[in-house]
């Protein structure tokens, strides 16, 4: 019976796992959503660039660079995708260069998995318990999901930290510095990583339960059939 007992309660791993989780996926949301991975130094007069994020860019005055005679310029926030404004998806090859596809394209990867980890996670959670048949499995597949997350987050924000601030791309490089939705977006990475490993390390905890347990009954029932 205790033996049993302990089988139907989460480990503790499981638990720290859920919390780790909970700030990844808010850590990983914000950053995904806001236009602050880059920003310029609020203090330098005559700046180009106010801020920027994966799918928003904030310009003070951006000169167009297809423009040789600089006549247009971009003020204000925008939409990457904008269709109303003119001449702004004539830059959008300047706007998002490959290694911004990239840093799109992994984190977008990212910020699903912990989409579909929070689903794994509510059900882990809210609607199964240890003594359930596909309880560990359930554990195994969110690991697993936050893992793959968590990788394509680290190749994200790797590309960009390594490529977003060089001379060549955006105005006043020297004066630019990684804002705190990039920060937010490492912090998240971390969490889902550990929130992965926790989740393993609690698959690996309940199948060690269930196999004492499996071990325990089996004791039982030979020593029954020995005293019968």
């Amino acid at each position: 019976m205790a033996d049993y007992d302990q089988t139907k309660r989460r480990s503790l791993a499981g638990n720290v796992g859920i919390a780790f989780f909970v700030i990844a996926f808010v850590l990983i949301a914000v950053a995904f959503s806001t236009p602050s991975w880059l920003v310029s130094d609020y203090r330098i007069n005559g700046a180009k660039l106010d801020r920027l994020g994966l799918w928003t860019h904030c310009f003070r005055s951006l000169a167009d660079p297809n423009d040789v005679n600089q006549k247009r310029f971009f003020v204000g926030c925008r939409w990457i995708y904008d269709p109303f404004t003119t001449g702004y998806d004539q830059i959008r090859g300047f706007l998002i260069p490959g290694f911004m596809v990239a840093t799109q394209f992994f984190f977008t990867l990212c910020f699903i998995s912990v989409l579909i980890s929070a689903i794994l996670t509510l059900l882990y959670f809210l609607c199964c318990g240890p003594d359930q048949k596909q309880f560990v499995l359930l554990i195994q597949l969110n690991a697993w999901i936050l893992l793959i997350g968590g990788l394509c987050g680290a190749l994200a924000v790797i590309i960009f930290a390594s490529l977003a601030n060089k001379n060549g791309w955006m105005p006043g490089h020297d004066n630019n510095f990684f804002g705190w939705s990039f920060v937010l977006a490492c912090i998240g990475v971390v969490a889902c990583l550990v929130a992965s490993a926790l989740f393993m390390t609690d698959g690996y905890v309940q199948q060690r339960k269930r196999r004492q347990l499996m071990e325990s009954q089996t004791r039982f029932e030979l020593e029954r059939g020995t005293k019968a």
